[in-house]
């Protein structure tokens, strides 16, 4: 039902954002005597305001046709090198022949918003690496007569897209696939360890949410799983193509993310406003650029949800040792083959210190020479995986430890034992 509001109210306001576009498009001719003066630049803010606030966003796109190599510019082109029913293998394909860069998957996270939203990472990694992405579907857009999607599901298809890319890849999962990328390792250790990844980097992921607890997972405690199923999930209203298919809405996700932050928010508003009365376009297009990513959300299948909440978030049974996969318990302690690298941000607000490095408990048969731990200063959670701390500071230590062990363990052993002897 809420879901059904929530459309009718969006449908309710389109015809004022209609007016709002006529209006604006009118003061925006050149020879408009109004547009210039103080009351029309306020007309006009007030206007573009309305008009953007109130805008349904899409999947945006990665826009990523260029990259630099060795300072000379690169076509990229987006190619689906596998398409599952829930999502693709997105492979972002230069246009160089560069057999020596190591095959990377990001493993993008499918709580609300859209693998773009990795888009900074993708740039990041783009000029000597050969990036895969996780493109996963929006499951309003998924018929209900079509297959479901669990975690067990996911998991799935992670290790299927490893198979794909074969045993030289290096898989990076980002904040809430860290814990099925995790488990998705332990099977392929455990089951053909000569089939698993060389590297595997967890980046602000909720390990152990028991750790450096923060208001989500706080909030997640506070709430039963029968408030959950209750409260949030929805079905999908008339009109697309999953009609009456079991979801938790994306825009719920993003009004929890929002009143998180409200204040900051609201001041980010306030001044993009401002930035359009004043014509200050360059700061005024930063922030549009981030809120349109921001607020392009998707939603996610209702049990894909329902299991991360109950097994990640409420009962803990990765590190608690109870984590199935498809009716077979899931051993971290297999991972003896892929070298772990965890990440954490000092001001992340959303997966607390701690919590990602948990990882290194759940593998002690891993050697100390296949595993690191980096704390970057100074970063919330976003900044972990975008911007200019990620581009200067996280993604070359991940390029580092790589390369490091590109090659396996063997290789990663000896360049340890290298270095002690430096």
């Amino acid at each position: 039902m809420l879901y059904t509001l929530y459309e009718m109210q969006r449908a309710g306001l389109a015809p004022m954002r209609a007016v709002a576009h006529s209006a604006l498009s009118m003061l925006e001719l050149p020879f408009n005597p109004l547009r210039p003066t103080p009351v029309g630049r306020l007309a006009a803010a007030a206007l573009d305001s309305f008009e953007h606030t109130t805008r349904s966003f899409g999947k945006p796109a990665f826009g990523l046709g260029e990259t630099l190599i060795d300072g000379v510019p690169v076509a990229v082109s987006e190619v689906v090198a596998l398409a599952l029913p829930w999502g693709n293998l997105l492979h972002f394909k230069r246009a160089v022949v560069r057999p020596n860069d190591p095959a990377l998957l990001l493993v993008a996270p499918m709580s609300g918003h859209y693998a773009t939203l990795l888009r900074g990472t993708v740039a990041a990694f783009l000029p000597d690496h050969d990036v895969y992405i996780t493109d996963w579907n929006d499951a309003r857009d998924m018929q209900l007569s079509g297959p479901g999607f669990d975690l067990d599901g996911y998991i799935d298809y992670v290790i299927q897209f490893l198979h794909h890319l074969g045993p030289q890849t290096h898989v990076i999962a980002v904040c809430q696939p860290a814990v099925a990328v995790l488990a998705a390792v332990a099977v392929m250790n455990a089951n053909e360890p000569d089939a698993a990844p060389r590297s595997m980097t967890l980046i602000g992921g909720p390990i152990d949410t028991r750790e450096g607890p923060t208001e989500v997972n706080n909030f997640a405690k506070k709430h039963d799983m029968a408030w959950f199923e209750g409260t949030v999930i929805q079905r999908v209203p008339f009109g697309y193509p999953g009609f009456m298919r079991r979801v938790y809405p994306g825009f719920l996700q993003l009004a929890g993310f929002m009143a998180m932050n409200m204040d900051r928010h609201m001041d980010a508003h306030w001044k993009m406003f401002m930035h359009l009365v004043e014509g200050d376009d360059e700061p005024l297009e930063a922030k549009r650029a981030f809120y349109t990513e921001y607020r392009s959300v998707m939603d996610l299948s209702a049990e894909f949800y329902l299991q991360t909440i109950e097994a990640v978030f409420l009962e803990h049974r990765l590190p608690h040792g109870t984590f199935v996969h498809n009716g077979q318990l899931v051993k971290p302690e297999a991972i003896v083959r892929t070298a772990l690298l965890t990440i954490e941000g000092e001001r992340d607000d959303i997966s607390g210190i701690g919590q990602t490095r948990a990882a290194h408990k759940l593998v002690p048969n891993l050697p100390e020479h296949m595993r690191m731990h980096h704390e970057q200063q100074g970063v919330g959670h976003y900044g972990l995986f975008n911007g200019r701390r990620f581009t200067n500071e996280i993604a070359p230590r991940i390029k580092d430890f790589i390369s490091t062990h590109r090659d396996g363990p063997a290789t990663a052993e000896i360049m340890a034992e290298s270095a002690d002897v430096d």
